[in-house]
């Protein structure tokens, strides 16, 4: 996993092209102002779903990882906490092929707090489970961009 923020990406230089390409399309484009859903940028090897949802309690989320995509979050409007643990660390239940979607139970060993312009790139030994609250509920709006391992 890899955290940071989009104003600071000189410091990531070592970034997977495809990575890179999502940072300067969320860059190049009012993604705030995106419907809800799913946006293609390059079939399926790269799209972005838009989400805007209510941060809750970590006991009413749900733990998941991916084996075909990387997940880079990126967060447009709010705050949402991040809870991070290694799939190795976990146990894991059945893979989802269509959804690229491994659910799993266990412990955070460690959180991020995503901030405005603020990224989360998981890869897929990276177990995270999203929409935790930071203090009260919030309502927030996301990119989530989908790279093809």
């Amino acid at each position: 996993m890899i955290f940071g923020n989009i104003n600071q990406l000189e410091e990531f230089p070592y970034l997977e092209e495809a990575v890179k390409e999502c940072f300067e399309y969320a860059k190049n484009n009012d993604i705030l102002s995106y419907e809800k859903g799913c946006h293609e940028i390059d079939g399926d090897r790269l799209f972005v779903n838009v989400v805007e949802y209510t941060t809750t309690t970590p006991e009413e989320r749900f733990w998941e990882a991916h084996k075909n995509y990387l997940d880079i979050h990126v967060m447009l409007k709010g705050t949402e906490q991040i809870d991070l643990n290694f799939i190795q660390n976990m146990e894991l239940k059945e893979f989802v092929e269509k959804d690229d979607f491994l659910p799993m139970d266990g412990e955070k060993n460690a959180s991020v707090i995503l901030g405005e312009g603020d990224f989360l790139i998981c890869y897929p030994s990276d177990g995270h489970r999203t929409a935790v609250q930071v203090g009260e509920p919030e309502t927030i709006k996301k990119a989530i961009f989908k790279v093809k391992i």
